[in-house]
């Protein structure tokens, strides 16, 4: 049986407004645990909406450095339930190399807090380790073109529209347009699915593009752009402190507050014109 993915459910609700309930049919983005394997062994769990799992799957593991380049991958698919059946919340990806992949890098460690300076700096430092580079500063986009962005993100975000529950993230080009757009119940998620698609397409690295996320530019999602090559990382809400050390040690424009025809620029400012 094949997997049909199910981004959104129905249920019945009661809506309270100054005194008057009314109950209605309303759509609930959907979360599920998606399971991935590699190899045939389970790496990961993550709480993630439905649709686009082998992007989300493919994106992980490139920002994570098991895989670097498409031909890493000689094949991706779901997996089967004890009874045999085809589960959607297993994805199974078969590497192309042959000797013994390290992927202990995948298990999940805990943040003590986000002021913790010394948390911070093992972050960063993890992010050195793997050989990433200061990006060049060859790209730009105009401050117009940029404040142009949000609008676009929020007029595509078609399971947003429906449910007010999920985050996105989309990719644009040097003439402000969009590439790719993912959305999921986890901004990180929706990152991993749009460079997961870029990974399948043979477009990394993504050194003429840029990220717009909605909600908050976090450590993760800075870092996440940095393996990918992404210059340029918006997004409406605040970034974190981390976040903004990262992107200025490794001159990426981190952009925040990106709403109306005002922004603010945290770091790589030379990459904005006007």
């Amino acid at each position: 049986m094949r997997y049909a993915p199910q981004s959104a459910k129905s249920t019945q609700v009661t809506e309270w407004d100054d005194g008057r309930q009314r109950p209605f049919l309303d759509e609930l983005a959907v979360e599920e645990p998606l399971e991935i394997c590699v190899n045939g062994r389970p790496t990961s769990v993550t709480m993630r909406t439905p649709g686009d799992d082998f992007e989300l799957a493919a994106g992980f593991l490139l920002t994570e450095g098991v895989v670097s380049h498409r031909s890493d991958i000689a094949r991706i698919g779901y997996g089967t339930a004890p009874d045999g059946e085809v589960t959607g919340n297993r994805v199974e990806v078969t590497l192309s190399r042959q000797e013994e992949i390290d992927l202990s890098r995948l298990e999940r460690t805990a943040t003590v807090n986000s002021s913790c300076g010394v948390c911070g700096r093992t972050s960063i430092d993890a992010v050195h380790a793997r050989g990433l580079t200061r990006l060049s500063t060859g790209f730009s986009i105009s401050a117009n073109q940029l404040t142009d962005l949000p609008a676009a993100l929020g007029s595509a975000q078609r399971v947003f529209g429906r449910t007010g529950g999920l985050h996105a993230a989309a990719l644009f080009d040097r003439s402000a347009s969009m590439i790719a757009i993912f959305e999921d119940i986890g901004r990180h998620n929706a990152v991993d699915k749009v460079i997961g698609r870029s990974l399948q397409t043979d477009r990394l690295p993504l050194s003429d593009s840029i990220l717009v996320v909605s909600g908050r530019g976090g450590f993760e999602i800075v870092q996440k752009a940095l393996v990918a090559g992404v210059p340029i990382v918006a997004s409406v809400s605040a970034p974190s402190s981390l976040a903004v050390q990262l992107a200025r040690e490794f001159n990426l424009t981190l952009v925040g507050f990106l709403r109306g025809r005002r922004f603010i620029l945290y770091s790589g400012e030379d990459r904005i014109r006007g």
